[in-house]
């Protein structure tokens, strides 16, 4: 790098990776984000390391896979602690070590009591909505020559989680789904705005005429993972909107939280329209992904948690001017978000990469012909995936259907399962043992077993 950029790394949250106007999307407008696209490459095969909240960010911050502290699912009691050494491997400690003065505000949701301060970071703002953007961008106009980085850590489109939860939660379910809704005012506030319609619709027929329609994936797959069902019973709210919403509601779902991704979109160009004001844009390597994305009515699901792309697939765009291809769309390279973040940043910074992350940084991609990552390895509450550039495997932990491969290229909506089919039990093999093979990777940097009793999300 010519000279250390500053880095601004814009967080979502429940993002799906095609859930911008830029990918092609044509029932939302989101005109911040297609600019920075424009102005950068968007990643198009980027995949967290868990779907869901706390594994997700904890990863992104660390440079680790969720069960290097015992984690699969969205945290619990008895995790690994970390040490005061494992949080100076942390992604703010990374950065002050080469001479950034880092910055974090909004959303944190991370396990075994992190903080930002703990990862190296200062809070500057604990809001997750349009406060945050406000004070992220009047910080950002403060800034003086030195180095600085900074994540604007925002909270939607999440509150689409609260649809199906204020409709189906009930009291004896014993979940806390129920208590939820009592403190969630400012989510189900902005919920209802993005349930309304559109000017001047008519009520009639409203739904039908604007709308998302339902995805071409929106059946059950028909040999579904057992264990699926499992996970969702959990939860009984689950099982009800699956059981009991029609195409009108889940329609209403995906419209909602399109709007809610608007509003996130026109937070996040206060942010970069602060940032252009400073003139500091050309010298600003700008990161923009999720945690995890929504099924948004794909195999009759709303929520995360899954393998399925809608939940696990998440936008990456990055923007430096002059080093970083403008207008471009990667849609080969494979993104590991959970360990790939903290690679990337420590490259444009000139810093080393800690050892016990095996994450690959994205600026050698940019540079021309890389080899680049083969797969992307992940975890979640029930199984694990690897993915290709072709395929995904996902092996769960028990029950009916308990291995699954999809053929990306040809079924890219994961309507079917081919791991019984003896024409790619070569593939299944292959990709069998590497699933294994990363599974012991990152075993061997565990600093315990996984711990069980996990929330699912």
């Amino acid at each position: 790098m010519p000279r250390q950029p500053n880095i601004l790394i814009l967080l979502t949250d429940q993002q799906s990776h095609d859930l911008m106007s830029c990918a092609g999307t044509p029932w939302l407008a989101t005109p911040h984000l297609d600019r920075l696209a424009a102005g950068g490459t968007r990643f198009t095969r980027a995949y967290c390391s868990d779907p869901v909240c706390v594994p997700s960010r904890f990863s992104m911050f660390t440079g680790r896979m969720p069960s290097a502290i015992g984690m699969r699912g969205n945290g619990g009691k008895g995790l690994h602690p970390f040490t005061v050494e494992d949080d100076a491997s942390g992604l703010g400690h990374c950065l002050r070590r080469a001479g950034y003065r880092t910055w974090y505000g909004g959303k944190v949701h991370w396990p075994i009591d992190l903080t930002p301060e703990r990862l190296g970071f200062t809070t500057f703002c604990a809001d997750e909505r349009e406060r945050l953007a406000v004070e992220a961008a009047d910080l950002i106009q403060r800034q003086g020559p030195d180095p600085w980085a900074m994540v604007v850590s925002l909270i939607n489109p999440h509150d689409i989680c609260l649809n199906a939860i204020r409709s189906f939660a009930r009291a004896d379910d014993k979940t806390w789904d129920h208590h939820i809704l009592a403190k969630a005012l400012v989510e189900l506030a902005n919920l209802d705005e993005a349930l309304l319609p559109p000017p001047g619709a008519d009520p009639a027929d409203w739904i039908e005429r604007h709308c998302p329609p339902l995805p071409a994936n929106h059946a059950a797959q028909q040999d579904e993972p057992e264990l699926i069902g499992a996970v969702l019973a959990r939860r009984p709210f689950k099982q009800r909107a699956r059981a009991q919403w029609g195409a009108r509601e889940w329609r209403l779902h995906r419209w909602a939280y399109a709007r809610l991704m608007e509003r996130v979109d026109r937070q996040i160009g206060v942010v970069l329209a602060a940032l252009a004001a400073s003139g500091q844009a050309d010298d600003t390597l700008v990161i923009m992904t999720s945690d995890h994305g929504d099924h948004a009515g794909s195999h009759r699901l709303e929520h995360k948690t899954f393998f399925y792309d809608e939940a696990a697939r998440v936008p990456w765009l990055m923007r430096l001017p002059g080093r970083i291809p403008a207008g471009k769309v990667e849609e080969h390279a494979l993104v590991a978000t959970g360990l790939d973040l903290l690679a990337t940043c420590c490259d444009a910074a000139g810093v080393a990469v800690p050892a016990i992350c095996r994450g690959q940084s994205l600026l050698p991609v940019l540079d021309g012909p890389t080899a680049g990552r083969t797969h992307v390895y992940a975890e979640n509450i029930v199984s694990r995936m690897v993915v290709t550039a072709a395929w995904k495997y996902v092996r769960y932990d028990g029950g009916a259907h308990a291995e699954q491969l999809y053929d990306l290229v040809n079924d890219p909506g994961e309507t079917r399962n081919h791991a019984a089919d003896p024409r790619h039990a070569g593939t299944l093999d292959n990709l069998r043992v590497l699933l294994q093979a990363e599974q012991a990777a990152h075993a061997a940097l565990a600093k315990g077993p996984e711990v069980a009793g996990q929330a699912a999300e």
